[in-house]
């Protein structure tokens, strides 16, 4: 392989929902030696990275031709009563549709990570709607910007000084001292000390404060005993409530502190009801903190493929969507699957105990750059590049903006679309299917 220097320009980082396209990587043969303009966390994205020497395929641990492996994963998926297909949020919206396409093919169930994260969000949105602005809105226009729930000092270092607080823009040509920054969180997080106000509500009590903070908005008199069930003074709710409504252009961002805690989707329900209400007022918006690189992208594929974004059943030839039933999370735990398709994504790694003793006893197919737990217990494994390092293509980010990839370098091994390809002409090719 060459080892000529090489300079990629406006290269874009995936390891988070930020997804900033503005990244300048020195690349020397396979490796890159230089991220300018990256975080810490995408500095360790880039600079870390490197092939592995490994095979391109294995079937049941032993090395395997790809072919011999594409024909045993096809197999699996096609014999399959209940199959699952998981994963999707680190990697591009090409692979993403043809992963769609797979499930559909088997009907079988189709989930993505969001479903352990923000999919309460996603259910949320259904049942409100979302009253929803893009980060370049953002950027050239906010002079309130609220973070619930959320630590984006430590998850999303960039956000603050490419999208939301820092950034001179058009009508807050001031940059920073043109923002009144507001953390609202359980515990005073390393974000704190950034923003202007810090409100400490009491754990699993968010939907009683964004409750009040509706109540105060819409005019509704409160007492001094909102502070023992929220945890926060009537007068920092009034004061706070005021400010949203006084603000030229509010943007409310909440984090898993949200929608993982007790209420979920009630929490997330009442923060977009929240903003809908101060829009008789002002102009006023609300969006989610994603955590990986193309989870959003997952969510907008899913979506308009089947309607849900994510939780999907298609056994029966059209879409159904209820999370807890559909979910894959839930699919394994009860010992429904019989068969599933992983597309990096770890749930070795981070699922319940039963979900993945269940998932260890079912014939399985894993695709991933890496060698993760998901991996090594795999029936058929296949190496594959890294997005947006090794491979084009098209992710979203966190506010639903579609951005291309500019690969640093190739790699020697096949993208998650090519493999996921392959995968779907073998299962069309044993159900008689003419391409």
């Amino acid at each position: 392989m060459s080892t000529a220097l090489k300079i990629v320009d406006n290269a874009t980082c995936t390891f988070c929902g930020c997804v900033c396209d503005d990244i300048e990587l020195t690349v020397e043969g396979n490796h890159i030696t230089k991220a300018k303009n990256a975080c810490v966390l995408g500095k360790a994205w880039f600079l870390n990275h490197h092939v592995e020497d490994r095979p391109v395929a294995l079937i049941e641990g032993r090395p395997a031709a790809f072919e011999a492996a594409v024909d045993r994963a096809a197999q699996i998926l096609v014999n399959a009563r209940y199959p699952i297909v998981y994963g999707l949020s680190d990697t591009t919206c090409e692979a993403q549709r043809v992963a769609v396409a797979i499930a559909d093919r088997i009907g079988g169930c189709l989930d993505t990570t969001t479903s352990v994260c923000h999919g309460p969000s996603g259910m949320a949105f259904q049942g409100v709607g979302e009253v929803t602005c893009s980060l370049g809105e953002v950027r050239n226009r906010a002079d309130l910007v609220i973070f619930w729930g959320s630590n984006p000092a430590e998850s999303h270092p960039r956000h603050w000084s490419r999208y939301s607080t820092m950034p001179k823009g058009l009508f807050v040509p001031n940059g920073r001292k043109d923002r009144t920054v507001v953390l609202v969180d359980v515990r005073r997080s390393k974000s704190a000390p950034a923003a202007d106000i810090f409100l400490q509500v009491k754990p699993r009590k968010d939907f009683e404060a964004l409750w009040a903070l509706r109540a105060l908005v819409k005019g509704v008199p409160l007492d001094e005993s909102i502070r023992d069930e929220t945890g926060l003074t009537l007068e920092q709710l009034q004061d706070l409530a005021s400010r949203m409504k006084r603000c030229r252009f509010g943007v409310l961002f909440f984090g898993m502190g949200l929608s993982m805690t007790r209420g979920k989707h009630l929490n997330v329900e009442a923060a977009l009801a929240l903003a809908r209400d101060l829009n008789e007022y002002t102009r006023f918006y609300v969006k989610p903190m994603r955590g990986h690189g193309n989870v959003t992208g997952a969510d907008n594929v899913v979506s308009w493929q089947t309607g849900y974004p994510f939780g999907v059943n298609l056994s029966r030839g059209y879409p159904r969507f209820n999370p807890g039933e559909y979910t894959t999370a839930d699919t394994l735990a009860r010992g429904e699957a019989d068969a599933a398709l992983i597309i990096a994504s770890d749930p070795m790694a981070n699922f319940s105990q039963p979900a993945r003793e269940h998932l260890a006893r079912i014939p399985y197919i894993a695709l991933d750059p890496k060698e993760t737990p998901t991996i090594r217990g795999a029936t058929v494994a296949f190496t594959t590049a890294t997005y947006g390092i090794n491979t084009p293509g098209t992710v979203y980010r966190m506010d639903d903006v579609p951005i291309p990839l500019r690969p640093a370098f190739e790699s020697p091994y096949p993208s998650d679309q090519q493999v996921l390809e392959a995968i779907e002409q073998k299962i069309r090719q044993r159900q008689g299917v003419t391409p």
